[in-house]
């Protein structure tokens, strides 16, 4: 007589614990994992969300600190919205690693508890007047916490779901992070003159209650999984992979590109078109990335993340040229639209190619490494700017570096993984 097996549950240990976890079991996947799944993508992007809010919040406020009677020149205020960026990226190594050492459901909480000090910090700076420089930049450094959240948080959801369906939910759960850049350039600029006058306060204050809830909402709702425990030793392993370090450059030129052009879109509007411009218009190139991301992931699932990634880093260019070329602020922001667009694809796709090359932890733990390499575009594109206009007055010596910095990309990316003697002899990425 033939018996059907019965699914196995998942196994809990230890409260928040789950030992037994096979997502590419069809059978478990439709049984429990799925469900158990989508419940820590929620959370997980939850946390991402106000993590990226808060990472990006000085993008929004800094254009507002002239006005509030802070005298810095375009160039510092260009340093404070890349410092939280340098030190988001040096975060996400250390925040990966602690998925494997906690578990992702105690990281995630503490993670999200531990934003609350850049929020306090902010509102120190900005309430008083006599405020030096050095405090508003040691301020924007702890903004940085937000950055390592999203590695952390990519590391754990990439273990909770199956090979054939890692692309679109790394891409739904970024993306679900990214658009929190959107979400504090938009609100940002209306709550700070909220009741008339200038507030900067009200800026970090607004995130207070949404960190809370995320914090309480990740430590009662999500999950740890064993199989993410795993050694360092383990993790390290992949430092000695090529392919770590040409995926960590490639992510550089799509990640680096969404966060850079994020935290200085709004004080580029600003300097280049004082008249012409809103900075609430900024809010619509991480938007539309945001948006883009799960599409390129949907994509890589389908036709490969190398050819989406290779197509990403043409339009890029494209689009660099364009900025270079157009004039008039519509053109100007029509072009960096298609910066964002092109990046967001790029995000999503490129992370799709890192379980393709990997498996299991390996692929965790480059996960981390990539996004914490990718996150110092984030830091060296606004200084670019910031660089190019205290020299020159103009932001065109830093557009050709970015363009010849894509043309790189999209040589690398066609020489490690889409030639035809390589796709032969290994299959696509």
């Amino acid at each position: 007589m033939t018996t059907t097996a019965t699914p196995t549950p998942a196994v809990r240990p230890a409260p928040g614990w789950i030992a037994d976890w096979r997502p590419d079991d069809e059978a478990f996947w439709a049984a429990t994992g799925r469900r158990i799944a989508r419940r820590n993508l929620v959370w997980s992007i939850a946390v991402e969300h106000v993590g990226f809010s808060i990472w990006l919040l000085w993008s929004a406020v800094a254009v507002s600190l002239p006005a509030a009677g802070f005298a810095f020149s375009v160039d510092q205020l260009f340093w404070l919205v890349a410092l939280p960026n340098l030190v988001g990226a040096a975060m996400r190594i250390p925040y990966t690693a602690a998925v494997a050492r906690f578990g992702g459901r105690n990281w995630t909480a503490v993670s999200a508890a531990l934003l609350v000090l850049p929020l306090a910090l902010m509102v120190a700076c900005v309430t008083n007047p006599a405020t030096p420089y050095w405090a508003f930049a040691a301020a924007a450094a702890t903004a940085g916490l937000g950055g390592g959240n999203f590695a952390s948080s990519m590391a754990n959801i990439s273990y909770f779901y199956p090979a054939r369906h890692k692309g679109l939910a790394l891409g739904v759960n970024a993306a679900g992070g990214n658009v929190g850049v959107a979400v504090v350039q938009l609100a940002v600029p209306l709550v700070v003159v909220a009741g008339g006058g200038l507030h900067l306060a009200y800026a970090p204050l607004l995130w207070l209650l949404p960190v809370l809830v995320a914090m309480v909402g990740a430590w009662l709702c999500m999950d740890n999984l064993t199989v993410s425990r795993a050694p360092l030793r383990q993790q390290a392993a992949v430092l000695k992979n090529p392919h770590t370090w040409v995926m960590s450059f490639l992510y550089v030129g799509t990640f680096g590109s969404f966060i850079g052009y994020s935290a200085a879109l709004p004080l580029l509007i600003r300097n280049e078109f004082p008249a012409a411009g809103s900075v609430l218009f900024a809010a619509l190139g991480p938007l539309v990335g945001s948006a883009a991301r799960p599409v390129g992931g949907w994509l890589a699932d389908r036709i490969g993340g190398a050819k989406v990634t290779l197509v990403a880093f043409l339009v890029l260019a494209a689009g660099v040229a364009a900025v270079l070329a157009v004039g008039g602020f519509g053109p100007f922001l029509a072009a960096f639209l298609l910066l964002f667009v092109a990046s967001g694809v790029g995000n999503g796709a490129t992370y799709r190619m890192i379980p393709a090359i990997f498996q299991g932890a390996g692929a965790a733990a480059v996960i981390g490494i990539a996004a914490a390499v990718g996150a110092l575009g984030g830091f060296l594109i606004p200084r670019g700017f910031g660089i190019s206009i205290a020299r020159t007055g103009s932001i065109d010596a830093a557009l050709l570096t970015f363009l010849a910095g894509y043309a790189l990309c999209v040589a690398v990316t066609w020489w490690c993984y889409l030639r035809r003697d390589l796709t032969a002899a290994r299959g696509p990425v």
